[in-house]
């Protein structure tokens, strides 16, 4: 259980982190994980379990909202053919190619196959923003890829749920997988909808920032609990909330000075849920027996990587002749960026406990997490400055 005097510890280290990493120029989520990998080996480190629930109900919520609430719905909108693809085809494809690739070559069943394949495609918010926020980079490129790793979360999340549905015995005729994901998209966007359109209406009739700030609060957690308890997607609620509070909320329902308290709430609010994140990630790492599956973990890396370039490279070619043609530049780092995260690590710790290759799916699933936190999330950087998106002074 995460109780005060183990947040307190863990925030005390991500304050020591974050300095470090900024002096010694270091993502820093990289730093995070790595001092939770150092501080698991430690005899008075807390024992906290990183489970589906704490991941879902507490983390992803406010780390969703954070990021919907300063996108652009405008600037957004003239790119929204192109994240959608991205979030939808670019999923469904990459989760097509790492689940033959890990039936065929790791010789796990499809069923196996398909439910890792599901929830190990999707970009992750958490990882993606956190690299780009320290980079400084802004613009176009920043929205595509904040953009699509939000709006891909809720694809992944529903089609892990059809994979889990027929994993557990359950018969789905094509009818009822279309409803299924017309109800659980369209619900979600109708509880963001209605919880962020009663905030703001409260909101309005108050220029107490703190008040403002609280019902900031009511609308990221309410959105998301109230479409989880209608069984569609938190995520896609929240980030309808996010939205509608960010770009309709600045139009008068909050004040200009709850706007800017607001703000400062959120980015702190986003620092803290990202350190617990990050070192909780990397304690849990150290508990896994990743020599058991070597050769899963190895071929899991492989495909999961070449699925997100097939479907990067391929989507982006189809608006190649239009006015929303992506760069070859940006092109490459959609594809290198596309981390992974909190989202894989909630979906596969969410497995029933009597699933046949549970704990491989879970192991493998936190080694392709591992990798595209260390290696992508070390070079990103790099790869930025060299092809010109940040200054070379930039860390």
């Amino acid at each position: 259980m995460l109780t005060i005097e183990k947040a307190e510890l863990l925030l005390l280290i991500a304050g020591v982190v974050a300095m470090l990493a900024r002096r010694f120029k270091l993502p820093y989520s990289v730093g995070l994980v790595f001092a939770g990998i150092i501080l698991a080996l430690f005899p008075f480190a807390p024992n906290i379990q990183l489970t589906k629930e704490l991941i879902f109900n507490a983390f992803l919520p406010p780390l969703i909202f954070e990021a919907a609430f300063y996108i652009n719905w405008h600037e957004l909108r003239k790119d929204l053919p192109v994240v959608i693809t991205l979030a939808t085809v670019g999923v469904i494809l990459s989760a097509g190619i790492t689940t033959v690739g890990m039936h065929y070559l790791a010789h796990w069943s499809w069923i196996t196959s398909l439910l890792f394949g599901v929830l190990i495609a999707a970009t992750d918010p958490v990882s993606v923003i956190a690299t780009f926020k320290e980079a400084g980079v802004h613009g176009r490129l920043r929205q595509l890829v904040e953009a699509e790793s939000l709006f891909n979360d809720s694809t992944a999340a529903v089609a892990f749920g059809i994979a889990l549905a027929i994993a557990t015995g359950t018969e789905l005729a094509p009818v009822d997988i279309a409803q299924s994901l017309v109800v659980t998209i369209a619900g979600g966007i109708a509880c963001g909808a209605a919880v962020s359109g009663g905030v703001l209406l409260l909101a309005g009739r108050t220029e107490d920032h703190l008040v403002e700030i609280t019902f900031t609060t009511i609308a990221a957690y309410g959105s998301f609990l109230l479409a989880e308890h209608l069984h569609v997607s938190g995520v896609l609620a929240t980030l309808t909330a996010g939205l509608i509070v960010g770009n309709i909320g600045s139009l008068g329902a909050i004040s200009d000075k709850g706007r800017e308290a607001v703000g400062s709430f959120w980015e702190y609010f986003a620092f803290v849920i990202n350190s617990l994140i990050f070192l909780l990630m990397g304690m849990l790492e150290t508990h896994q027996n990743f020599l058991a599956v070597l050769m899963p973990i190895s071929i899991g890396i492989l495909f999961v990587t070449f699925g997100r370039a097939v479907s990067t490279y391929l989507c982006c070619a189809v608006f190649m002749r239009s006015q929303l043609a992506v760069k070859p530049e940006h092109q490459h780092i959609l594809f290198w960026g596309g981390l992974r995260g909190a989202l894989a690590l909630a979906l596969a710790l969410g497995l029933p406990p009597d699933l046949p290759d549970r704990n491989q799916i879970v192991t493998v699933s936190f080694d392709v997490v591992a990798f595209s936190i260390f290696v992508q999330g070390l070079t990103i950087t790099p790869l930025l400055r060299r092809l010109g998106e940040i200054s070379p002074t930039n860390t």
